[in-house]
């Protein structure tokens, strides 16, 4: 068995992929939720959002240039802390974070798949992820070459979202817009920033890129300025279409925006919307098992899943566990219990990284690629801030 990923992974696919991640996770069922707290101010509460994971992306894009590893998050903390066994910890938490995440995306995806097949669940859910998993034990081109697939199908998806939101006269609630009410948007703004929860998925590619110190700053601010305007964009259209007062109780809010103002049936939105979900969760095994193969460098009793197939250059081992546990979790767990989980692993995860960053630069100040000290600091408020309300809400 081989011991190296395989460097074959550009600019454009690796954009490509943190778009396809973060899109898939939130905005084809968060912008009636966002509406419901920040009325016709929704767009703003996303770029609000954009501006808060903001800095901790740049924190990612410098650490990217330090430490261009797989098992980003874990390497980061390990330089930061010179803590070993805060590291492999952390590692672990992302591993369970992608595991938990695509769970839940693939427990979604397959009941959009059943709503409108009427195909069985559960074998479902276990067709689906034996699919991904194979996609992405095959190799990581194919894997990342599919999830750009999808991810043209989402955005596509979301272009049909906006001309039919652009194409009907708006709203009196649009016209007349109530003024600014700032808590609204602010809460608004901390839901929608789970939409942007993906751009850290990028950094453990970092072995299989193609000059990694010049492509992976680019590819996670690229990716994120792509999202926030997507973001920005739909949710205007949406607002601008629906009453406010069915858009914020509604499960399918950008279906609702296509059957309000072009009638018939939007089941091409929810075939979308399951592409959305296999890029998701194929995104997520992909990085969950590079993780694992970089934990393998870091400490003895992981060393197992440090080894490649010699033809494929994928981790073997460690893609069928995530896969298998991903399938697992989906047919087991509730989608709010998953989303819950990953949430708070997540946001300990950016509040560790953002404060090893601000360790590292004050005494290694030199990096391929630099921001300030603001930075960082600014990213580990925000990221204590989101995980003090996400974690008051559940008590």
């Amino acid at each position: 068995m081989a011991d190296e990923l395989q460097r074959k992974i550009g600019l454009k696919l690796l954009t490509a992929y943190g778009v396809g991640v973060m899109v898939g996770a939130g905005i084809y069922v968060l912008v009636g939720a966002v509406a419901a707290e920040a009325g016709v101010w929704a767009p703003l509460a996303f770029l609000v959002a954009g501006l808060i994971a903001a800095p901790t992306a740049l924190s990612y894009a410098e650490f990217s240039t330090r430490i261009p590893e797989a098992a980003g998050e874990a390497a980061y903390v390990a330089k930061g802390f010179a803590a070993p066994w805060l590291a492999v910890l952390v590692g672990l938490a992302i591993v369970l974070a992608g595991t938990v995440s695509a769970a839940a995306v693939l427990r979604g995806g397959a009941g959009y798949l059943t709503a409108v097949t009427d195909l069985p669940f559960d074998p479902t859910v276990v067709a689906l992820g034996a699919f991904l998993i194979v996609v992405a034990l095959v190799g990581v081109l194919e894997s990342l070459w599919l999830a750009a697939v999808f991810t043209v199908a989402e955005v596509f998806g979301l272009a049909l979202v906006v001309w039919a939101g652009f194409s009907v006269e708006p709203v009196a609630a649009f016209t007349s817009p109530e003024p600014i009410v700032w808590t609204g948007v602010s809460a608004a703004a901390v839901l929608a920033f789970f939409a942007f929860i993906g751009f850290e998925d990028i950094v453990n590619m970092a072995e299989e890129v193609d000059n990694p110190t010049r492509v992976m700053p680019r590819a996670i601010l690229y990716s994120l300025v792509i999202t926030s305007l997507l973001y920005a964009v739909v949710s205007y259209a949406a607002v601008r279409a629906v009453p406010l007062e069915m858009l914020g109780k509604s499960e399918q809010p950008l279906a609702l925006v296509w059957t309000q103002t072009q009638g018939g049936s939007a089941v091409f939105l929810s075939l979308i919307a399951v592409a959305a979900a296999l890029n998701g969760v194929l995104a997520q095994i992909v990085m969950a098992s590079r993780v694992m193969f970089g934990l393998g460098k870091h400490t003895s009793w992981l060393s197992v899943f440090r080894h490649t197939h010699p033809k494929l250059g994928t981790p073997v081992l460690a893609t069928v566990l995530v896969g298998f546990g991903v399938v697992v979790g989906a047919l087991t767990l509730p989608v709010a219990d998953l989303a819950e989980v990953t949430a708070t692993l997540l946001l300990s995860v950016f509040v560790l990284v953002n404060a090893a960053l601000i360790v590292l630069k004050r005494s290694e100040p030199e990096a391929p690629f630099r921001v300030p000290m603001a930075v960082p600091v600014f990213g580990l408020i925000a990221s204590l801030g989101a995980l003090a309300i996400t974690v008051g809400a559940k008590l």
